[in-house]
């Protein structure tokens, strides 16, 4: 595909700009894009995860009062560098800081544990656990609920399943 603007070069860069409702689609060289004074992108320096990462630690930790004064005794990496940076400098700072990660992670996921699929290629054991999770959720939901009957039926459930995980860790 050719460059929008120049027609001339192929387009490297390709964005979609959405303004009340208005969509634009842009196809530009890296030329043109650079000279594009729509774009509000710094072209010089590549693309950054952490970037983006430490940006939504920062909306998240707005409001709230100082940051904590925490340092892995491993590495030396302190909670405020972490927010910097938006890395971990070894595997112990993911000891160190776990309780402000987790009500990070919360505070971007609204949960800090996997609950996607299960890989189809997934070990029975791991998708026996994972009905189990959904089970004792739905059992939850029903003893809100007051729904007694099916809360019986469920916990029976949970039984089996972990009768079951129990004989392949035996």
């Amino acid at each position: 595909m050719l460059c929008q603007t120049c027609q001339k070069n192929n387009a490297t860069i390709h964005f979609t700009k959405i303004v009340n409702g208005s969509v634009e689609e842009m196809h530009l060289c890296d030329s043109c894009a650079k000279k594009n004074n729509d774009l509000d992108f710094d072209f010089d320096f590549p693309f950054s995860f952490q970037k983006i990462f430490t940006g939504l630690i920062g909306s998240i930790q707005e409001g709230k009062e100082e940051v904590k004064n925490i340092v892995c005794s491993e590495c030396g990496l302190t909670y405020k560098k972490f927010m910097e940076i938006g890395r971990f400098g070894c595997a112990n700072c993911y000891e160190t800081f776990r309780e402000d990660v987790d009500s990070l992670l919360k505070g971007i996921h609204g949960h800090n544990e996997h609950i996607g699929k299960v890989p189809t290629k997934a070990s029975d054991r791991a998708i026996q656990k994972k009905a189990m999770e959904s089970l004792k959720i739905q059992l939850e939901e029903s003893i809100v609920k007051e729904d007694f009957e099916r809360a019986a039926f469920l916990r029976d459930e949970i039984k089996k399943l972990k009768s079951k995980t129990d004989s392949y860790e035996g």
